[in-house]
């Protein structure tokens, strides 16, 4: 299931990251307090009405220093023209209707696509006729908000999701297994999916961004099907793409969100690099099951201790995803190919795996026998029961006498023992503290 996509576009400092920080709310506080969770966005997901959409900030997409501002403003809307369902236009009351929003606002116009026209910092009533001026603009009635103060954040949200399409899916049956491939630039990719599917489907080539598009390629493997979501070609050609790196994770999000398992792609050659990071932390924090797939091993040169090593690297690096499986392998010589799509079902299933209430309450009590919960000011935990209310991930949610005093430590020490009883490899679990209310 797709969601569809809401982007804030305008020229720097008109308040892009202070909206979009504000439509995401604390949805991401509950994995960006964790650590090794980066806190570098510019994609986030949010719901308003009852309806869910990701939203990009294209003030957080960095082009080069030697770009000028107007170059960067024209490339960043050409990045929310080419993902977005629908376009935030957001302008600044303080500093008045300028050339380069005139500028913004003619690309946006011959896209086609629907645009919402917000204007920022109208902080009081004063403020108000200045608003006026933006309706020259040609996207009907400007919406007056300020960001700093919350003021307007509904209407704007009430314009920008009646305009949004429906949720598509994607037509698959419910046993098919969809697995998105991400990783930076040449890592590998299309090569994975040729040698999974044993014929040259994809473009493949030495540069860098050179797939074309995004293609879902069906398969069947000793009885499972599955479905490959290649992200390889989510950078497109062109200047644009090539100016920043960050596209590539914005790109990718799309398929991580369709995606039951994510195959994160490391080049063993080059070993781990900061990007691989987000990347990987857009995957951990959408739920998906994870592999990270260490690609290129051939070319490697190794010892009896060189995979431990570089094992232990990831651990390093990837703190918050200790619970994915890590698998070597070769895509151009196919050397060790034949292991990865059974650790693929394998972490799938644990994914969408249910623990029946007993059990689960079973294990909670030992827990608590072993090391009892912490208390705060004199004030102690007390858990009285816990059931699991979702799955893909597995999302848990534990009854006390007062969530505040639930410590962070104290829910990864049950998690961890919830993983110690039911495996729950390669996927992410979600805990939530709720208040056991009176009648219960």
């Amino acid at each position: 299931m797709a969601r569809p996509v809401i982007a804030i576009v305008g020229r720097p400092n008109v308040g892009k990251s202070t909206i979009f920080n504000r439509v995401i709310g604390d949805r991401l506080a509950i994995v960006e307090d964790k650590p090794g969770v980066t806190r570098d966005r510019l994609y986030g997901t949010g719901e308003w009405n009852g309806k869910p959409f990701s939203i990009i900030d294209t003030g957080g997409i960095e082009i080069d220093g030697e770009d000028e501002i107007m170059k960067s403003v024209r490339m960043q809307a050409e990045l929310a023209i080419e993902e977005a369902d629908v376009i935030i236009f957001m302008a600044d009351a303080k500093s008045g209707l300028t050339l380069a929003d005139d500028e913004v606002a003619q690309m946006l116009f011959r896209s086609g696509k629907p645009v919402v026209l917000a204007v920022n910092k109208v902080d009081n009533q004063g403020r108000m006729d200045e608003v006026y001026e933006f309706y020259g603009l040609g996207f009907g009635e400007p919406i007056a908000i300020s960001g700093s103060h919350g003021l307007g954040i509904g209407d704007l949200l009430d314009a920008a999701v009646a305009l949004l399409p429906e949720q598509t899916d994607d037509g698959y049956d419910e046993d098919v297994i969809r697995v998105a491939l991400i990783g930076r630039p040449n890592v590998g990719k299309s090569s994975l999916v040729n040698a999974l599917l044993g014929e040259d489907r994809v473009i493949v080539s030495d540069v860098a961004g050179t797939t074309r598009d995004a293609i879902d390629t069906p398969f069947e493997r000793d009885g499972q099907r599955y479905v490959l979501i290649d992200t390889a070609g989510m950078r497109k050609r062109g200047k644009v793409y090539e100016s920043t790196e960050k596209y590539s994770v914005m790109r990718a999000m799309k398929a991580i969100e369709r995606a039951d398992v994510v195959l994160v792609l490391i080049n063993g050659e080059e070993g781990i690099i900061e990007q691989d990071k987000h990347i990987a932390g857009y995957a951990h924090e959408a739920g998906k099951a994870s592999i990270f797939v260490v690609n290129k091993w051939d070319v490697v040169d190794k010892d009896e201790k060189t995979m431990q090593l570089f094992s232990q690297s990831i651990r390093d690096h990837f703190l918050f995803m200790s619970y994915a499986p890590i698998a070597y392998l070769s895509a151009l010589t196919k050397q060790r190919l034949q292991k990865l799509l059974p650790v693929v079902k394998h972490v799938s299933e644990q994914h969408a795996m249910r623990i029946q209430t007993h059990l689960l309450n079973d294990v909670i009590s030992d827990a608590v026998a072993i090391n009892p919960p912490p208390s705060d000011k004199g004030k102690r935990l007390r858990i009285n029961y816990v059931t699991q209310v979702a799955i893909k991930p597995p999302t848990i949610v534990v009854f006390v006498n007062d969530p505040e005093i639930m410590h962070f430590s104290y829910e990864r020490y049950l998690e961890n023992k919830i993983r110690a009883a039911f495996n729950f490899e390669g996927t992410p679990i979600r805990i939530f503290s709720r208040r056991k209310s009176e009648e219960d």
